[in-house]
């Protein structure tokens, strides 16, 4: 396959206004299968946005050693997660892929050599969101991958560069959760509900001082996360669902608005809090 005869809208497009950009905190997989408040937030800011000409998400999901891009044409829907109900792993999101924007992120990006992948797909990271926010799957979708050798500012630098993408009509979306720790999470009673509101003290924190930064246009201390608070680790045990955030924060201009939504702890250690930048 020829990448460089490949065209798409995205290759032809004037310059235009800024499409907004997104960092979405996804949760559980299960919301593709939900009607709850997430799922309706997700849905009023795809109505409120305009429609992307494509969509380049960064998802927790899909982490490398280098960084990749999807380039095939037709991306496979991934169920990445297990013990969930039979009907999660039958679903399908039978988006386009878009190998002209994928080698446009190739060449855009001189941080580091960007690879063109042809395996990979699209992780519950990005289709659960997206089957909300666009359900007839007609928006081209790539997805960029963390590089996991690297760190916050690597992640940071790099996405910068791909800013101007928004002027091409890219929604850029990065899909994780600004508080993130499986390993603690808790439901108050005996019952296991993702949609009550529940978080622990340090979550509440954390999630504060996180939404403090971001209004403050504070990057630098974000990208130095661990200096934030002693809270902190207990936020960001991994980084992979933290880093799709500063990647949002990269593409941020200053005549973006800033929106919270969706602004929730579930579970003692997840909050489910987004961003929405638009001008």
């Amino acid at each position: 396959m020829n990448l460089n005869t490949l065209h798409t809208l995205t290759d032809s497009l004037p310059a235009s206004e800024l499409m907004p950009a997104l960092f979405i905190g996804h949760g559980s997989p299960t919301n593709a299968i939900e009607e709850n408040e997430f799922v309706k937030g997700w849905h009023t800011i795809a109505q409120r946005i305009p429609k992307p000409q494509a969509i380049l998400c960064i998802s927790a999901h899909w982490e490398t050693k280098g960084t990749q891009v999807t380039a095939m044409r037709s991306p496979k829907t991934i169920h990445d997660f297990g013990g969930f109900p039979r009907e999660m792993y039958e679903l399908q999101y039978k988006a386009p892929g878009d190998p002209a924007l994928a080698l446009k992120v190739k060449n855009e990006v001189h941080k580091t050599v960007v690879e063109l992948d042809e395996k990979w797909g699209l992780d519950h990271g990005t289709w659960v969101p997206l089957m909300k926010m666009y359900p007839d799957a007609q928006i081209p979708v790539i997805q960029l991958s963390l590089d996991y050798t690297q760190g916050a500012q690597y992640h940071y630098d790099l996405a910068k560069e791909l800013a101007g993408l928004r002027r091409k009509g890219v929604l850029i979306i990065g899909s994780g959760n600004m508080v993130h720790n499986l390993g603690m999470m808790q439901f108050p009673g005996k019952t296991f509900d993702l949609n009550t509101e529940y978080g622990f003290d340090w979550a509440h924190e954390m999630n504060t001082i996180f939404k403090q930064k971001i209004t403050a246009h504070d990057h630098a201390a974000l990208i130095q996360y661990r200096n934030l608070s002693k809270a902190a680790p207990l936020a960001i045990p991994t980084t992979e669902h933290y880093f799709p955030l500063l990647s949002i924060l990269a593409v941020q201009q200053k005549s973006d608005r800033l929106q919270f939504f969706n602004d929730k702890a579930i579970g003692g250690s997840l909050t489910m809090t987004s961003v929405l930048l638009e001008s």
